[in-house]
């Protein structure tokens, strides 16, 4: 989690150079070239009925990628956070089979209505629509990761969906970026991209095979939280009383989410199937 905020709050000054869709497509685009000189793609595993999963899992990678980077352009890291994590709070409390863990995506809807304050004049409908679309493409990733199941592993899909994902963002991207990318850029990018998806996802396979997902997701709940204390440490980005009440309610409706939702006692590798709130970013 602190690698994935990090990674977005040290985005602001590449965004401001090459665009939020120029920074996804050059984070991404030197994100599968480390990840292909990590692991070969499990090309001869793929089946055809594979195919459409994957580029759909690749695409939704790709438009969560920069539409997360335009919403931090226009509101705080920690808003934008807490406004993608609906997409999987509501994948969660869905797919759960329990009535009462519904409730939750409502009780976080009302922190996002805290965190983004839509009575005062500078509300910006533009950054939360942008975030709304990131949470949209979070919940598919969750779903479609969920449907192709226990065919591959982490590391072996992202060799895969990863570059999927840098065509997808290079659509706006190379317009964003191009006349702008300089040795600095390229260099700010690659350390960028080992931040965000290296790193996060290598970290989330370790730790997926010690603990058991709903654990996993329960603790994934604070990445709100920790999105508002990296915004204000490095961006400077003071929240108000009203928006550290809705980031509350946010972390509270996520963990409880988990506790509300079938309960999975295995690890990851011997569990039937991903959890929820698993297979993020």
């Amino acid at each position: 989690m602190l690698s994935i905020q990090l990674g977005s709050a040290l985005s602001m000054d590449m965004i401001a150079a090459v665009g939020p869709a120029g920074t996804g497509w050059l984070r991404l685009s030197l994100g599968a070239l480390i990840l292909l000189a990590l692991v070969r793609p499990p090309l001869r595993t793929i089946r055809r009925q594979d195919v459409p999963t994957l580029l759909a899992l690749g695409i939704a990678t790709g438009v969560m990628s920069i539409a997360f980077l335009a919403a931090i352009e226009h509101i705080p890291l920690g808003t934008a956070v807490a406004i993608e994590f609906l997409g999987p709070l509501t994948v969660a409390a869905v797919r759960s089979h329990n009535a009462r863990a519904l409730i939750w995506p409502v009780v976080a809807l009302g922190g996002v209505v805290l965190l983004t304050e839509p009575w005062e004049s500078d509300f910006n409908a533009v950054g939360v629509g942008f975030a709304g679309l990131a949470g949209l493409a979070w919940a598919a990733y969750i779903v479609l990761t969920q449907r192709i199941g226990g065919r591959f592993t982490g590391i072996g899909i992202l060799s895969l969906t990863v570059p999927i994902a840098a065509l997808t963002a290079a659509v706006i991207g190379i317009s964003q970026a191009a006349g702008h990318i300089t040795p600095g850029v390229l260099a700010a990018a690659a350390g960028l991209a080992i931040l965000l998806p290296v790193l996060p996802f290598a970290l989330e396979m370790l730790a997926l095979r010690r603990m058991t997902p709903t654990a996993f997701g329960t603790l994934m709940a604070l990445e709100p939280a920790l999105g508002v204390l990296l915004g204000l440490l490095i961006l400077h980005q003071q929240p108000s009383a009203f928006q550290f009440v809705g980031i509350l309610l946010v972390v509270l409706a996520g963990a409880a989410a988990q506790r509300d939702g079938k309960r999975d006692h295995q690890p990851f590798e011997q569990a039937s199937s991903h959890a929820d709130l698993d297979s993020i970013r």
